[in-house]
C-alpha cells in the first residue's frame, strides 16, 4: 500500500488523472438527446440556410426600380409561409407576403406592412391594391437569401464542441437527424458506512441519513456521466469486496465516499490495500485531506472522504476532471474575484471554501463565504448556499475583505 504523507492538489490530481484515457467509442444520438454531450465528427450542413429567398418581413413583395412614395401598387398575389407559389408580377404590382416565405422570382425588395395603405377596391371592386406611404431604404431590403447563413457542405461545429441549446438548434437546421457523440463514461457510485440509512428513512441511535452517494450521482450525471450503480455497501472487508467484484466489469470508474482514514473500520482503505494495492494520500487541503486511488479488476477506483463538504470539494477537484478527461473536454477556468469579508484559513493547508459571489455597483466580481461554518468538512448545507468555491494559498492563515482571490464556478 503506497503511502506519502504531504501531497499538493496538483501532484494528486496527475496521479489520479493517470488512471484513465479519453473515451474513443462514439455513439449516434439523435438531435433531441444531443444536448450536453461532446461532438466527436464535425456537424457539416446538409441544406442551405436559408434554403431559397424568403422575407424578413410581413409585407409586400415587388420590384424596387420605378416605385415612388405616392404611388398605388396593384395586389396580384398572397405567398404566405410554407407555400409554394411563385406569382408572377411586374412594374406596379405587389405580392402581399409574410415573414418566412418564398420571395417571388420576379420581386426583389419586400415593403414592409407599416409603410403602406391597404385599399381593397383601389382598382376595382375587389381588386386591391395598397397605398405607397415610405419606401425602404434600398433595393433589396428585408430578402434574406438563399445560402447566406451557411451552405451545403460548410463545417458548422467541430469536434469536441460540448453541444448546448443553441448547437443542436444549428445541427437541427443543418438537415441533420442524429451527431455522432462521445459515449457517456459509465460510473458506478459507492457509499460505505454501517450508520447510513437510505433518504426518507427512520434513524436509530447512531445513524444518520446518506447524502453523498445522492449528491455524488446528481453531479456526475450533470457533467455529462451514466451512473450505472448506485452501491450502500457495508463495512464488512468481504461483503464490501464482494460488492465491487458484482460492479467493477459494468463501469469506466468507481467513486465512493468514506472509509479512506486510518481508522480501525474504515473497510475502503482496508479492503483496497488487501485487494487493490491501494494508494492514499494526505493531500494538502481543507477540507478533504484523505484521498485515495486503486484499480479494481482493472476499473480505476476513486475513494473520496466520507464528511459531507469533504466529499463534495473532492468531486469538484478530483472527480470532475477526470470526467472532463474522458469526454475530452478542457479543464474549468479560475478567474479572480474581490473577498467582500474576512475569513480565516486553516494554517498549513490549502482552504477550498464555498462562496456565494455577487457584484457591487462598479461591477466587481465579490465573494463571501457560503456558510457561517466556512469550509468545515461536516457542514452538509454548504454548497447549497455557494456558486463558487475559493482556493486560498497555503501560505495564506486569513483573507481580508478587499483581497484578490481564486474562485471557480460550481
Amino acid at each position: 500500500m503506497a503511502e506519502r504523507v504531504r501531497l499538493e492538489v496538483e501532484e494528486y490530481l496527475a496521479e489520479v488523472l493517470a488512471l484513465v484515457n479519453p473515451l474513443d467509442e462514439p455513439e449516434s444520438v439523435p438531435i433531441a438527446a444531443a444536448a450536453g454531450r461532446t461532438l466527436v465528427e464535425p456537424v457539416t450542413a446538409r441544406v442551405n440556410v436559408p434554403g431559397f429567398d424568403n422575407s424578413a418581413m410581413d409585407g409586400f413583395a415587388v420590384q424596387f426600380d420605378g416605385i415612388r412614395v405616392g404611388d398605388t401598387l396593384r395586389e396580384v398575389g398572397d405567398v404566405p409561409a410554407g407555400s409554394g407559389l411563385d406569382p408572377d408580377l411586374g412594374p406596379g404590382e405587389c405580392v402581399r407576403i409574410m415573414t418566412g416565405a418564398p420571395v417571388p422570382s420576379r420581386a426583389d425588395t419586400i415593403i414592409q406592412r407599416e409603410f403602406v395603405t391597404e385599399l381593397p377596391d383601389a382598382f376595382a371592386p375587389g381588386q386591391p391594391g395598397v397605398l405607397v406611404n415610405q419606401l425602404p431604404a434600398r433595393r433589396g431590403l428585408h430578402v434574406r437569401h438563399a445560402g447566406e447563413d451557411f451552405q451545403v457542405g460548410q463545417v458548422l461545429i467541430e469536434p469536441g464542441a460540448l453541444l448546448g441549446p443553441h448547437h443542436v438548434s444549428l445541427t437541427a437546421s443543418s438537415g441533420a437527424g442524429e451527431v455522432q457523440v462521445v459515449r457517456r463514461p459509465r460510473v458506478v457510485v459507492v457509499a460505505t458506512g454501517d450508520e447510513l440509512v437510505p433518504p426518507g428513512g427512520d434513524l436509530r441511535p447512531g445513524q444518520i441519513h446518506e447524502s453523498n452517494l445522492t449528491q455524488l450521482a446528481a453531479s456526475l450525471q450533470a457533467d455529462g456521466a451514466e451512473v450505472v450503480q448506485r452501491l450502500w455497501l457495508p463495512d464488512d472487508p468481504a461483503a464490501f469486496s464482494a460488492g465491487l467484484d458484482g460492479a467493477a466489469g459494468d463501469a469506466d470508474l468507481i467513486v465512493m465516499s468514506g472509509g479512506v482514514s486510518a481508522g480501525d473500520h474504515d473497510v475502503v482503505r482496508i479492503a483496497l490495500g488487501e485487494r487493490a494495492e491501494g494508494t492514499f494520500r494526505h493531500v494538502q487541503m481543507q477540507p478533504g485531506k484523505p484521498q485515495g486511488w486503486a484499480r479494481w479488476n482493472g476499473t480505476p477506483v476513486l475513494g473520496l472522504p466520507g464528511n459531507p463538504l469533504s466529499t463534495a470539494i473532492s468531486y469538484h477537484l478530483f472527480v470532475r476532471p477526470i470526467i472532463e478527461k474522458f469526454l475530452g473536454r478542457p479543464e474549468r477556468p479560475w478567474s479572480a474575484a474581490v473577498a467582500a469579508e474576512g475569513w480565516d484559513a486553516p494554517p498549513e493547508r490549502r482552504q477550498f471554501i464555498p462562496v456565494s459571489v455577487e457584484h457591487d455597483q462598479t461591477g466587481r466580481r465579490l465573494v463571501r463565504p457560503a456558510h457561517r461554518r466556512g469550509s468545515a468538512s461536516h457542514m452538509v448545507s454548504a454548497l447549497t448556499w455557494a456558486d463558487g468555491i475559493v482556493d486560498v494559498p497555503t501560505e495564506v492563515d486569513r483573507v481580508e475583505a478587499g483581497d484578490i482571490v481564486r474562485v471557480r464556478g460550481l
